[in-house]
């Protein structure tokens, strides 16, 4: 071995690496990116705390009372519904997991309780959740451990606050089923991205880009056929997601048009990110790296693994920006609620971001650029 030789090549890997100010920027900026946001969800866990609706349908004293332990008790935040509305559809119209529905009537059986000293009476409080969320199962527990607290101030008697549970969906599902399109939209997101960065840049740097302005082809059919190719490799992909999901987890998911529907809308979206990353990282490296500095965090970030309620309020708002956050949100709503209206929605603002990105990325690309 010769030291010498080691050292020189040593020297010029790092010449080469300071050149490319780009690949340096996002390869040090990456992982200062995923510290400061993983720190920022998870520090402090002990002091987290969830956002809780309540409908209080007595609105007397004690009920409000109640209320207030369980947000001092439980760390919740609270949020009062207007006991005029139907809790089921509030959950579905404002995207909360979770409604407790405190019944009429609690203020008068907890008298009979303390006063009379019958131990019959007691109340039943509802838990109206969207089991979509992983997070409703936690506040669920959180709520029963506050209740059992209150209900052990009457030692020696039978509980006086009970709990049922009522999904918002007519079916059972589990988390499985709201798992997998978060999977599918972050597979068609990095095979678009990287996809297109690595073809175009390689393609860049050796000049073929260049060269194709000199034959029939068009930019147009160029862009069109890349399209296209990212779109079946998509498919592809999500059939095989599909397959095993199926396969081995049984999973129950609805499948109509809007699944090719958002698969397009994710690769067109992304393929206008990597035309764009390409334009002002046109080393292969540089462009990469941006890659992964735009991917990664969006991936956490978007509620594909775990949700965005676990966020500070800053970043929920940050991750209600993100583009795949609308993808995830859109398949979830046609493949698990099969809710026709809210799929609508979520394609419009995906379909909206893609358009431009995508006519950006067109603009940015030139053939000209490419090098021998």
């Amino acid at each position: 071995m010769n030291l010498r030789v080691v050292a020189a090549n040593l020297v010029v890997k790092l010449r080469c690496f300071y050149r490319e100010k780009t690949a340096m920027f996002f390869t040090l900026a990456f992982p200062i990116i995923l510290i400061l946001v993983f720190g920022t969800i998870f520090m402090s866990e002990d002091n987290v705390s969830y956002h809780l609706c309540v409908q209080d349908l007595d609105r007397t004293q004690s009920s409000a009372e109640s209320i207030k332990t369980l947000e001092l008790n439980g760390k919740f935040k609270i949020t009062t519904v207007d006991p005029a509305v139907n809790a089921a559809q509030y959950v579905r119209t404002n995207r909360v997991n979770l409604v407790l529905v405190i019944p009429e009537g609690y203020e008068r059986s907890l008298l009979q309780r303390m006063m009379l000293d019958d131990i019959k009476a007691s109340v039943t409080i509802t838990y109206i959740y969207d089991p979509s969320s992983s997070s409703v199962a936690t506040k669920m527990e959180i709520l029963n451990a506050v209740l059992a607290g209150m209900n052990q101030k009457m030692s020696g008697k039978p509980p006086f606050i009970k709990s049922v549970e009522r999904s918002i969906l007519t079916k059972k599902y589990r988390f499985i089923e709201f798992f997998v399109p978060g999977i599918i939209a972050m597979a068609v997101m990095t095979l678009s991205l990287f996809g297109t960065v690595d073809s175009d840049t390689e393609l860049r740097q050796k000049g073929i880009l260049r060269k194709l302005s000199t034959t029939p082809i068009t930019r147009t059919d160029w862009i069109l056929s890349n399209i296209l190719y990212q779109f079946i490799l998509a498919v592809l992909s999500t059939i095989a997601m599909l397959l095993v999901s199926y396969a081995v987890f049984h999973v129950s998911l609805h499948i109509d048009a809007w699944l090719p529907a958002f698969i397009l809308l994710d690769v067109f979206a992304f393929v206008g990110i990597g035309m764009i990353l390409t334009r002002f990282a046109k080393e292969a490296q540089s462009a990469a790296a941006a890659a992964n500095a735009i991917s990664y965090p969006m991936m956490f970030l978007s509620g594909s693994f775990f949700p965005i309620e676990l966020m500070p309020g800053f970043l929920q708002k940050i991750a209600k920006t993100l583009p795949l956050y609308y993808v995830n949100e859109g398949l979830r709503a046609s493949m698990v609620f099969e809710d026709n209206m809210a799929a609508l929605r979520y394609a419009a603002v995906i379909g909206v971001f893609a358009t431009v990105v995508f006519i950006l990325g067109i603009l940015a690309n030139k053939w000209e650029e490419g090098r021998s």
